[in-house]
């Protein structure tokens, strides 16, 4: 099975921390050159480090924030211009705050829509025509099994990641005679910031302790444990792989089991 990277180039959102970077980190393992995306500089260049350069990768970033899309576009265009193609992009970027989703407000949701369906689309456009180019194209999106089964007390983000997942498979039907894939992981309850978030949010809305909510979690998971943020790089890798050239348009819960339908 050829997993191999060498000589490939991927671009990785959010890579600063959990599944963005461990993504990151996997691709690079496998001898890709990883452009790292985050909106801290000081973060990335620390990030940098931590990637292998064994195979003679050439690792560099990008500074951009997604809260401002029309930024992200300017630079994610200069870079295009002025480096070689990038045949992997993985979509990554932290979920809307959570919350039940009749008080959400109506700018949660245009700020969620545009943090994640908005800026993978300009960084689609921006990279779709080096990846034809090249015959090789790699866009995984990292979403939430929420786009299976709304997950409760996720109001904004289960609506977003939905748009996101029919974003996804529309454009995987129009790229797929380019040799271009494009599929989506659904991460379950991961070790991540995030999931200390909502962790502690639960824990002050039902007035539980940190503990108790943990053990709720659990409970519904058939695993009986949260995942590492690296067992989400691996299904991430795979995808970008050659292994995984006629694998396209579909969705790839890593939960542990516990999203209740197939």
């Amino acid at each position: 099975m050829n997993l191999d990277l060498t000589g490939k180039t991927a671009l990785v959102c959010g890579s600063t921390q959990g599944i963005g970077k461990a993504s990151a980190i996997e691709l690079a393992l496998l001898g890709a050159n990883v452009i790292l995306l985050a909106r801290n500089d000081e973060s990335l260049k620390d990030a940098l480090k931590d990637l292998d350069t064994s195979k003679g990768q050439k690792h560099n970033y990008i500074c951009a924030d997604f809260q401002m899309p029309n930024e992200l576009k300017v630079k994610i265009e200069l870079f295009v211009d002025t480096n070689s193609p990038i045949h992997i992009l993985v979509n990554n970027t932290g979920g809307p705050a959570s919350g039940p989703i009749q008080g959400a407000k109506v700018e949660e949701f245009v700020s969620a829509f545009n943090n994640h369906l908005v800026c993978n689309h300009i960084l689609v456009q921006s990279l779709l025509e080096g990846m034809k180019k090249e015959k090789y194209g790699r866009i995984i999106n990292i979403i939430s099994t929420s786009v299976k089964i709304p997950l409760k007390n996720l109001g904004v983000s289960n609506t977003i990641r939905a748009a996101v997942a029919n974003w996804s498979k529309t454009l995987a039907g129009e790229v797929a005679s380019f040799g271009i894939t494009v599929n989506n992981v659904l991460p379950g309850a991961t070790l991540t910031g995030r999931l200390q978030s909502i962790i502690e949010n639960n824990s002050k809305n039902k007035n539980k302790t940190i503990a108790e909510i943990q053990n709720e979690m659990l409970k519904e998971i058939p695993m009986s444990r949260f995942a590492d943020a690296s067992e989400i790089a691996n299904a991430v890798a795979f995808l970008a792989s050659p292994a995984a050239s006629y694998i396209t348009g579909i969705n790839v819960p890593v939960d542990g089991g516990r999203t209740g339908s197939l």
